[in-house]
């Protein structure tokens, strides 16, 4: 069995609450891990992550440590960055073992093609965002940014963070039907040049599986904020489910 999930948002709303959230995930990965033969971890892990030098964000240690315990035993977690969570150099690598996307990744299972990656800035429009994106990629926005003590650093980001979610709420829980939801028409424009069973995203937040043209398929992982939705391949089907505790 393989696994995927995005969109755990760790460290909001607030702590206790956060906690509870990551008890489950951490729960889910346990009793996932008895058949899984893989996981993809696909972006937005934590609301806000910054790896300086010598610091990371406080907690989540119950969730790095289960990620360490799985890599350990052999089953390979794969996480993505996503766009909360982009800042990452290394660390998760090095401490738990994880294989590290910046970028979407082509797979192949069981003779199934597979596109995967968290989804922000594809398809049309967000060109506002996209640029954000180049910016915050940037290098030098990367010092500047680490030459705030961490105090200050991670609770400005963890700011902007929260904004920016909480502003997209609404939207991220209606589906805008497909000629306007951006990732479906990525998904389309690339099976005119490339053919895949399925595009595994995240970042929108809202459980989906839609049936594209050629039999293809578009699965968005949801969150687990409010869904607590994953989705398995077991060598033939992909199936989207509700984690239920």
């Amino acid at each position: 069995m393989i696994y995927f999930a995005s969109d755990f948002h760790l460290g909001v709303p607030d702590y206790r609450r956060s906690r509870e959230r990551e008890d489950l995930i951490v729960k889910w990965l346990q009793q996932s891990s008895k058949d899984a033969t893989e996981f993809f971890l696909v972006g937005d892990i934590f609301d806000f992550w910054f790896e300086y030098k010598k610091a990371v964000p406080k907690g989540f240690v119950r969730l790095l440590g289960e990620i360490a315990r799985i890599n350990d035993s052999g089953i390979p977690v794969n996480v993505f960055t996503g766009n909360h969570d982009m800042w990452m150099f290394g660390y998760l690598e090095q401490e738990c073992g994880v294989n590290l996307f910046k970028a979407p990744i082509e797979r192949e299972f069981s003779g199934k093609k597979f596109y995967i990656g968290h989804g922000d800035g594809l398809g049309p429009g967000d060109h506002g965002y996209k640029m954000l994106k180049k910016v915050f990629s940037a290098p030098l926005c990367r010092f500047l940014f680490r030459q705030l003590h961490p105090d200050v650093g991670i609770r400005l980001a963890s700011y902007f963070s929260h904004t920016s979610r909480n502003a997209n709420y609404e939207s991220d829980m209606r589906f805008l039907g497909e000629d306007k939801e951006w990732l479906i028409v990525y998904c389309k424009e690339m099976l005119q040049n490339q053919y895949f069973d399925y595009f595994i995203f995240g970042h929108r937040h809202l459980p989906l599986d839609v049936q594209l043209p050629k039999n293809s398929r578009y699965v968005n992982l949801g969150d687990w904020i409010t869904h607590r939705t994953y989705a398995v391949f077991d060598g033939s089907n992909l199936y989207l489910k509700k984690f239920e505790s």
